[in-house]
């Protein structure tokens, strides 16, 4: 292939800017000049300058005053052929392309751009090859002509120098309906044999883009050939079925549409976005996918409630009634719900705030919120959102996806039928998230007052107003519950029963019901009080009643069958009575032997208090002592907080070994085994740590730690007792199990309030700052001498042992 000679000279010309156009050397291009600094240009090009002027494309064209940055480095030289002035002011001129020339500086000299510049002389020697390559260009450019229908190939070619393949791409490119962009590349590229390959590239693209046009041109004609099919066709049918004098539905399911869009009372944005599905689907065939799409939502859009509301109840004294009928206790929580209703009745406001019940299972918290629903007389919806993991479960698919519904809110708010009902959110804290999405991010918004009047579901696509609803949530636990949900929350804590409560609400509500459930007299069968508590002690162990129900239930059932076998009239039937003697022949083997104090105070075993779901536990702590070097083992299947708990303990009792009459070096000497019983049992958590301390200073001294008392707290390597939770639910559990002294830390004296007054008095409580107070309160000074064989340390001596060592004050 021939090389290619390029030679510069400069030129010092005027310049006019050019806007959207590229000029090409060989090429005769007219133009309109308008700006004055341009006309000036063209005027001294005329009369100074031999007609040569500079043309160079602006990279913006929207630039009125164009500076050298706004311009492209590459532009033509050209010669003037004509120009024509204009009434208006504006110069019409005809221009010849000449060569290329690069723009090296630019600067304006009265009112006129002149740009000094780098002219290219280009000579490449055409061969063979560059001759077969501009022939086949020339094919591809004959086929790109055909295509284009704005181009005479025939004319045009006579005008093209084939044997010059520098002016056949210029003249070529000059003809390309393609972006400026593409023709300043173009323009740029000075090997000539570069600028055939360029062009051959453009070519095959623009082809391309040719092709792929038909083809979509043939389809959207098939296609609307076969609407128009359809259209006449079902014309045609219609016209049938009015010549038979039968009814349209397709007509009359429109008329309903209208009609139920009129009576829905959507508001502005609503309806118009419904008008405009409706006229849509007027013009669609009714056999359509995009029909029933269409159909489908304006259906949703009328089926939820906009206007239609509950008349509120705001009477207290029948709202007491209520909640006293459905539920015994709960004063704090019934006390809440009057205050709310009391609140409403004097502002008249629709935001309300968020409650969240948070308790252990069976307390009632589902109930509570059906009798705030029956004691305000709205309508009560519940979702479930235990293992919700899609966020559009929340706020809907979009009505792209196929088979799109709205979120479950919405499709809550379309069963409740009125705007204000009360809205149960069970489970709240057993979402879970995934690569679906956090649904309870989305749900920020639904329970937020300030926002939650302007809730966007994805499918309706319109704001729905959801400050009129009263949302209650519920949860077992809240520390899994976002911190930005849970914000946004009241939450109010439900704790166990007490044993005289479960009696109550067994004799109450839960035995009637089932009587009724499984048809039994009252008279007929009747549970002695003595017989529902031991069915409460021994063969339930929950913070709720839900079990106890489902025992109850199962006695009636027993009971059920028994009379259907005796085969007696109603008359004649003997009353059966439950009592704690014949529970057992009713429900077998007693399946919960209730937890008591020790028999006996022991050395290296602390009673400690704990808090579970189901509610409050003892939890005794063993620590055995060892020949060994120092080891300390956790059994118990003991979380990493526990441990943590453990060690520290350790730690304690080794600083203030000394002051504990304990031998300075027995952490050298002595393994440390430290137990807490069912082991199966997974527990963590900081409050048993003054437990295990009181065990570990028992079984190092040897002194007993008392039976009759019990104890909860976190503790800190200089000794201190911190604050822990679930203070009700523990003393409720030290009450059950008949222990009637405990030890708390002196932070929780604020929780005290909350106990019953049933189980405060019954209870001595010391609240202690630091392990020096739970020492001399649990270890037991008047117990029998212990000898340190007992506790791990020496083998027993044939005198009675020393008294421990003091404990420090």
């Amino acid at each position: 292939m021939s090389s290619t000679f390029i030679t510069t000279h400069k030129m010092r010309l005027p310049v006019v800017p050019l806007r959207d156009m590229v000029v090409f050397p060989h090429m005769m291009a007219p133009f309109i000049i308008g700006r004055e600094q341009s006309v000036k240009a063209l005027e001294y090009s005329l009369l100074e300058a031999d007609k040569s002027i500079f043309l160079v494309a602006q990279l913006d064209p929207k630039v009125d005053e164009p500076e050298r940055q706004d311009m492209y480095d590459i532009g033509v030289v050209a010669q003037v052929v004509q120009n024509l002035k204009l009434p208006n002011g504006n110069v019409k001129v005809m221009v010849e392309g000449v060569q290329r020339a690069r723009l090296i500086d630019l600067e304006e000299e009265a009112g006129t751009l002149f740009a000094e510049v780098e002219a290219y002389d280009i000579e490449f020697p055409t061969d063979e090859k560059v001759e077969a390559y501009i022939n086949k260009v020339l094919g591809v450019f004959e086929q790109y002509a055909k295509v284009s229908h704005h181009l005479a190939f025939e004319g045009l070619v006579s005008t093209i120098k084939l044997d010059n393949a520098d002016q056949f791409t210029d003249q070529l490119a000059a003809h390309l309906m393609v972006s400026t962009a593409e023709k300043q590349t173009l323009l740029e590229v000075l090997n000539p044999y570069e600028r055939l390959q360029r062009m051959n590239d453009l070519l095959d693209v623009e082809l391309e883009k040719f092709n792929i046009d038909k083809r979509i041109n043939v389809s959207v004609k098939k296609q609307m050939e076969k609407a128009q099919k359809e259209y006449y066709l079902n014309e045609k049918i219609k016209a049938i079925h009015q010549e038979l004098g039968r009814k349209d539905d397709r007509s009359d399911e429109i008329e309903e549409l209208k009609e139920r869009l009129e009576e829905a009372g959507l508001p502005k944005d609503a309806r118009e976005k419904a008008d405009q599905e409706l006229k849509r689907l007027e013009a669609m065939p009714p056999v359509s996918a995009e029909a029933t799409v269409s159909r489908n939502y304006i259906d949703w859009l009328v089926s939820v409630p906009w206007k239609k509301r509950s008349r509120e109840i705001k009477d207290l004294d029948r709202a007491q009634r209520i909640l006293d009928e459905d539920h015994y206790g709960l004063e704090r929580i019934k006390e809440r719900i009057l205050e709310f209703l009391a609140v409403r009745q004097l502002t008249r406001q629709t935001q309300s705030s968020i409650i969240c019940f948070v308790g252990p299972p069976g307390v009632g918290k589902s109930s509570l919120a059906k009798s705030i629903a029956r004691a305000t007389g709205r309508k009560f919806v519940r979702l479930s959102l235990g293992g919700v993991r899609d966020e559009a479960e929340v706020r809907g698919h979009r009505r792209t996806y196929i088979g799109a519904f709205p979120g479950q809110i919405i499709q809550m708010m379309k069963k409740a039928e009125t705007v204000n009902p009360v809205f149960l959110l069970d489970e709240i804290e057993k979402m879970s998230t995934d690569f679906r999405g956090d649904p309870s991010a989305a749900l920020l918004e639904v329970l937020d007052p300030d926002q939650n009047d302007s809730f966007l579901d994805h499918y309706l696509d319109v704001e729905y107003d959801l400050s009129n609803v009263m949302f209650i949530a519920t949860a077992n636990i809240s520390h899994t519950i976002p911190p930005a949900l849970l914000d946004r929350m009241e939450v109010i804590h439900l704790t166990g029963y007490t044993l005289n409560e479960k009696l109550e609400i067994a004799k109450s509500f839960l035995i009637p019901k089932q009587l009724k459930a499984h048809g039994l007299d009252e008279k007929v069968t009747v549970f002695e009080e003595d017989g529902v508590q031991t069915l409460i002690e021994s063969y339930t162990r929950e913070a709720g009643v839900r079990n106890l129900e489902r025992e109850i239930a199962k006695v009636c059932r027993k009971v059920a069958r028994r009379i259907v076998q005796q085969g007696k009239k109603k008359k004649e039937r003997e009353a059966l009575r439950i009592t704690s003697d014949t529970v057992s022949d009713y429900l077998g083997k007693i399946k919960f032997h209730p937890r008591r104090k020790n028999e006996k105070s022991e050395v290296g075993v602390a009673t400690g208090l704990a808090w579970t779901e189901a509610g409050g536990e003892l939890l005794e702590t063993e620590v055995g002592l060892m020949p060994g070097k120092g080891k300390l083992i956790l059994t118990g299947k003991l979380g990493e907080v526990m441990q943590e708990s453990a060690r520290a303990a350790v730690s304690y009792l080794r600083s203030r070994a000394e002051l504990l009459g304990v031998e300075p070096d027995f952490n050298d000497k002595y393994d440390l085994h430290i137990h807490v019983p069912e082991g199966a049992i997974p527990k963590d958590g900081p409050s048993a740590g003054i437990t295990m301390a009181t065990a570990l200073v028992s079984a190092a001294t040897g002194a007993p730690v008392r039976k009759d008392l019990a104890m909860t707290g976190e503790i800190t390597l200089r000794g201190k007792v911190l604050p822990v939770g679930g203070i009700k639910h523990k003393l409720l559990a030290a009450y059950r199990a008949d222990i009637t002294e405990l030890i708390l830390p002196k932070p929780n004296e604020k929780d005290l309030d909350e106990i019953p007054a049933e189980v405060r008095e019954r209870l001595e409580l010391h609240l202690v700052e630091s392990m020096d107070e739970v020492l001399s309160l649990a270890l037991d000074a008047d117990a029998a001498p212990v000898s340190k064989g007992e506790s791990g340390f020496e083998e027993p001596a044939p005198e009675p042992p020393a008294q421990p060592g003091p404990v420090a004050h």
